[in-house]
């Protein structure tokens, strides 16, 4: 194999602890089985949501190895990514180089392989040779378990897998030294309990997606509520309606050697490229130090009484409350408004905690960006990333209305 492919590391020692406790933990022993003889192979791979691994035909126009990878359709129908190895190899070394990692350093992952970030943290591991821990399937308290008891030293995980974390570990789990934590913005109150739960451990925010892979990552001097700096090798541009670039609120614009080739099948709309730039229209702030504030979505951002306004904003300040564990803001048709905003709370009914988080929208967004109201329900539908699953939560409201 080449070193543009990715490799498969003999010396990676690969645990997959719930593979006799779950039809998940089964489906990742299967999956992590069927990755590393494909690797091995140095064969195209199509990857399934359930995380199982396909051998994938080469596109017509392209020569050699490619991978597939559906993106998490949080917004919209799910779509398959296509990139080549050497787009992530390149940030496998950023890493190297950046933290110091290695054949020596143990890894873990925690979610579904049919996920982009727990795909991209196993190949990672296989490519450098470090022993790898597959937690698919396990219950929090479980999965807290095995990262002290194999001596984890580097975590990828969402925010929505470290709150759950937190909630169920009963000691610090010492060995970690870094967590790597993207698909969501951390609120400040989990960043603190992860820095009792990990106290040896340096925690690294990054902002991406399935088609840009990283785009920014953060620092200790980040501010609160940004995203970090560029990643390095990337370049941002934060563009106007017009396409200059502007110093208040933008489109996001991505160019770096991270990015995928094209969509295998699906699409979007809002996924543009010019002279080298990528956008999937998510929108965002520049500041003069060049950390990045994404405001959300350009497809969620909706008008409340002709003033724009983003769910992901609402959801950012309900869960910076901490006094939720799962929680989406879901917009509605107002016919005096243009739209309204419901939000969903996972839990039992309480209304003193809706007026609760209702007085918080007020005083931190104003009036036009505070939910009409607070909707509660037994479970959050959630996507194999851990995400709220927005269309299925829509559905629920139409059919409710």
């Amino acid at each position: 194999m080449t070193a543009d492919h990715f490799r498969r590391n003999s010396e990676s020692k690969v645990t997959v602890p719930g593979a006799d406790k779950s039809a998940k933990g089964a489906a990742a022993a299967l999956g992590m089985a069927a990755l590393r003889n494909a690797l091995a192979d140095g064969a195209s791979l199509r990857v399934t949501p359930s995380g199982g691994f396909a051998t994938a035909p080469e596109p017509s126009t392209c020569q050699g190895q490619w991978l597939l990878v559906q993106s998490a359709g949080s917004t919209g129908a799910a779509k398959t990514i296509r990139r080549h190895p050497a787009s992530w190899i390149a940030s496998f070394d950023v890493t190297i180089d950046q933290f110091a990692v290695g054949a020596a350093t143990p890894y873990a992952v925690l979610g579904a392989l049919g996920h982009s970030l727990t795909l991209y943290a196993v190949l990672e591991a296989l490519h450098l040779g470090a022993d790898l821990t597959v937690l698919t399937g396990l219950t929090p308290r479980a999965q807290a378990r095995q990262i002290g008891e194999n001596r984890v030293q580097v975590l990828y995980a969402t925010p929505t897998q470290l709150r759950l974390l937190c909630d169920a570990a009963d000691r610090p789990l010492t060995t970690l030294r870094w967590l790597f934590c993207g698909g969501g913005k951390l609120d400040s109150p989990t960043r603190a309990r992860l820095h009792d739960l990990f106290p040896n451990a340096e925690l690294r925010e990054f902002f991406g997606a399935s088609e840009t892979s990283f785009i920014t990552l953060s620092h200790p001097d980040t501010p609160e509520g940004s995203v970090g700096r560029a990643y390095p090798g990337v370049t941002l541009a934060v563009r106007d309606g017009s396409g200059q670039e502007t110093c208040g609120p933008g489109e996001i614009w991505v160019n770096s050697p991270y990015l995928f080739d094209s969509y295998a099948e699906g699409g979007c709309a809002d996924t543009l490229w010019q002279d080298g730039y990528l956008s999937i229209g998510e929108m965002g702030l520049l500041d003069d130090r060049g950390n990045l504030t994404v405001l959300g979505r350009k497809n969620r951002m909706i008008t409340v009484s002709d003033q724009n306004v983003f769910p992901e904003a609402v959801e950012a300040l309900i869960m910076a409350t901490g006094d939720v564990g799962k929680f989406a803001a879901i917009p509605v048709k107002d016919p005096r408004r243009g739209h309204s905003i419901v939000g969903i709370v996972e839990g039992p009914t309480n209304l003193t905690l809706a007026q609760s988080l209702l007085k918080s929208c007020r005083d931190g967004l104003g009036p036009h960006a505070t939910p009409r109201r607070i909707v509660f329900v037994d479970d959050m539908p959630l996507l194999a990333a851990g995400k709220p699953d927005l269309l299925a939560l829509q559905r629920m409201l139409e059919t409710a209305i």
